[in-house]
């Protein structure tokens, strides 16, 4: 029951620091006009997520409403990106840190904020079908690419360095080709840092 009360204690408060950094101070704060270098996220519903590049995913999560219109850093949901090889993929806690008070403010948001919940409401229930999110990136097994050592050496904004500018992104996609040894190489030799073969496979 403790644990319960500690999960739904973090959900809340992660709800409201989301509902506070977002403008929730007042019914104008979100109507408050766009910044100059603010991306502006065009209306889309996951039906128009067929016709966009990359694969559709179970639920239509828009980086370009998230990262680029509300301009929350990657490292925000992907939080173990500093520290750890793996980027990770965002838990449905994490979803639900802000979504158990945002409910959408379109049509089409609210349907996918929904299937969220419903994902989050049917996590312990192994007859209901899970959350799985449909890889963009992945290298072969025998390359070594440490995340956190990037991310330490390029800044926060280094996401962009491999994956584009995933904040005008409505449905992600692959930019760069991560996967050949010769993009990792390029940006190895424009940076004159290490090329050893052991720096990437060991």
């Amino acid at each position: 029951m403790r644990k319960l009360a500690f999960v739904v204690g973090g959900v809340a408060a992660g709800g409201l620091a989301a509902l506070l950094a977002f403008g929730g101070a007042g019914p104008h704060a979100q109507q408050a006009p766009s910044k100059a270098d603010s991306t502006f996220a065009s209306t889309l519903h996951a039906g128009d997520s067929a016709s966009l590049r990359g694969p559709r995913q179970p639920i239509f999560f828009r980086h370009d409403i998230h990262a680029g219109q509300y301009k929350i850093q990657c490292q925000y949901c992907h939080y173990s990106v500093s520290v750890s090889n793996e980027p990770g993929i965002p838990s449905l806690q994490t979803c639900m840190g802000c979504h158990m008070v945002i409910s959408g403010s379109d049509s089409g948001g609210k349907t996918e904020i929904k299937k969220l919940r419903q994902f989050w409401a049917d996590k312990t229930d192994p007859a209901k079908p899970h959350l799985e999110w449909s890889r963009i990136h992945a290298l072969a097994r025998h390359v070594h690419f440490p995340h956190s050592r990037h991310i330490q050496a390029l800044g926060p904004n280094a996401c962009s360095t491999c994956h584009g500018d995933v904040a005008r992104m409505p449905q992600v996609f692959k930019v760069n080709n991560v996967t050949n040894m010769g993009f990792c190489i390029t940006c190895h030799t424009e940076r004159k840092v290490n090329r050893d073969c052991t720096a990437c496979h060991y």
